[in-house]
């Protein structure tokens, strides 16, 4: 039995493949459907990485028959890395005992002998199974698990109208969960327990209808929920594997479920989830505003006289709000007055997001010819909000850059991350970045000589150096190019944390 045209067929029903946000993982492995049970002659089996290690980085696996370099060997891979909380989708391989090795990038390419080794094992890979390998707990001591999938080829599944389902729970902290479910016009008071399951435990296969449903986590016993799903839709006589796990970046009492397909993983925060968000204040004095004198008050929702951020300086960023799931109206004020700096800005904040929101002025030229203005100063106080990242891996880190330079001689600025032995023109890591937008780069740990460059005309111009160190202890920066008229080149790069 060949699932790899299965595979094609799924996709070609659009199946999206949506980045991950963590916490009860679904991975979709697909019935044969009008094939008869053990009729197959294939001598093929399946491997399949699942990444929930909080702090690491991608993780590539090699498949080797012989850890002896031998030009012989007919199977020798390394697959695509998979991150923290992604799943590689499965691969085909012939039914014997393979050496594995588990490794994550440290060099400028992915070739198996430029990778840190993490793990190394041997794998039996056997007929019409899936070994099922699970990454967790702290990267510089995984714990490594292979789990053996029995691929399910009932016909009576496409004739029922029913799909496979099991449970893992790799929730770190939990003592043991029970996880529910119900149809989607129900409530808790009517779903179903699926099953207990203990930390690291992969539950026997179940079958349920074809439809959708609301999954729900509690503590072993209880009854209260600690996790609601949205609808989740299960429209295919299919294989799947829910694991159970914290969601990242938050404390570890969270859930969320990814629903992870042959070659896609689709994330389900928790519906009741709050969210969570931050302000950045880059709004330069001006003299059209001359109330203005460098720090703002935000409010949400204008819901009362008191501002939810109060005095927020020029050049600086808000500690952290949680607030629920909702589409909101922000404001903005100079500090301490009614002026209105803004107003009616729209922060959508879904469940699990986390976001900064960036508050800038936009200087623009009246060009109206019949207009007694034309040539005139316009100022307008915008908003750009970003994504917070929330990855916490201790090998490499994510900068994010936020570019608030607006110039007339250039639309861009160009970031490179110059090592000790590079130069700009031979770094492979730069990003360019339009104004008022953000970009994002991930960088291993290492110091780094950061450059803003702009380009005029057919000159290249700095317009900032600064040092950039990344450790295991670092954290997922952002990187803000401003104006700063105190500063000698007349502008200024700030790192944040995200």
């Amino acid at each position: 039995m060949n699932l790899l045209p299965l595979v094609s067929k799924l996709e070609n029903l659009n199946f999206k493949s949506p980045l991950l946000i963590a916490s009860l993982s679904l991975l979709t492995l697909a019935g044969c459907g009008s094939s008869s049970s053990g009729s197959s002659s294939s001598s093929e089996g399946y491997i399949n990485l699942y990444n929930v290690s909080a702090n690491s980085p991608e993780i590539f696996l090699t498949v080797d028959e012989d850890l002896e370099k031998d030009e012989e060997d007919e199977v020798e891979i390394t697959y695509p890395g998979v991150a923290y909380t992604d799943s590689s989708g499965i691969y085909e391989l012939d039914d014997q005992e393979y050496f594995y090795e588990l490794g994550w990038q440290d060099e400028d390419d992915d070739d198996r002998d430029d990778l840190t080794l993490i793990f190394q094992d041997k794998v039996k890979i056997e007929k019409e199974k899936i070994s099922f390998l699970v990454v967790s707990e702290d990267i510089s001591n995984p714990s490594v698990i292979n789990y053996s999938i029995d691929i399910v080829d009932d016909e009576d599944d496409d004739v029922d109208d029913l799909f496979n389902l099991r449970v893992l729970n790799m929730h770190t902290k939990s003592e043991g969960l029970d996880v529910y479910m119900s149809e989607s016009d129900e409530t808790f008071n009517e779903a179903v327990l699926v099953g207990s399951y203990a930390y690291q435990e992969l539950s026997d296969n179940k079958k349920f209808d074809q439809d959708e449903y609301v999954f729900y986590v509690t503590a072993a016993g209880a009854d209260e929920v600690l996790y609601e799903s949205q609808e989740i839709s299960f429209p295919y006589s299919s294989q799947y594997v829910i694991s159970v796990r914290p969601y990242k970046g938050t404390d570890e009492t969270t859930f969320v479920i990814d629903k992870i397909s042959l070659s896609s993983i689709t994330s389900y925060p928790d519906a009741n989830a709050d969210a969570s968000y931050k302000v950045y204040n880059a709004i330069l004095p001006h003299d059209l505003i001359p109330t203005y004198a460098g720090s703002i008050d935000f409010y949400l929702d204008n819901k009362d006289e008191t501002p939810e951020y109060a005095d927020v300086a020029l050049h600086t960023d808000t500690v952290e709000s949680n607030v629920a799931r909702s589409d909101y109206s922000v404001s903005v004020t100079v500090a301490g007055t009614d002026d209105k700096l803004l107003h009616n800005h729209l922060l959508s904040l879904p469940e699990n997001s986390d976001k900064s929101i960036f508050f800038y002025l936009d200087e623009e030229e009246i060009d109206d010819e019949d207009d007694d203005k034309d040539g005139e100063i316009e100022i307008t106080i915008k908003s750009l909000v970003v994504d917070n990242s929330t990855d916490e891996s201790i090998y490499d880190h994510q900068i994010k850059m936020i570019n608030l330079v607006d110039d007339e001689d250039f639309s861009a600025v160009t970031f490179y991350y110059v090592r000790n032995n590079e130069l700009v023109d031979t770094t492979p890591y730069y990003r360019t970045t339009s104004y008022a937008r953000a970009s994002e780069i991930d960088l291993v740990n290492n110091t780094y000589q950061v450059y803003a460059i702009a380009t005029e005309d057919s000159s290249e111009v700095i317009l900032g150096i600064e040092e950039l160190v990344l450790d295991e202890d670092s954290k997922e920066l952002f990187l803000i190019l401003e104006e700063d008229m105190t500063s000698p080149s007349g502008y200024r790069m700030t790192f944040k944390n995200q």
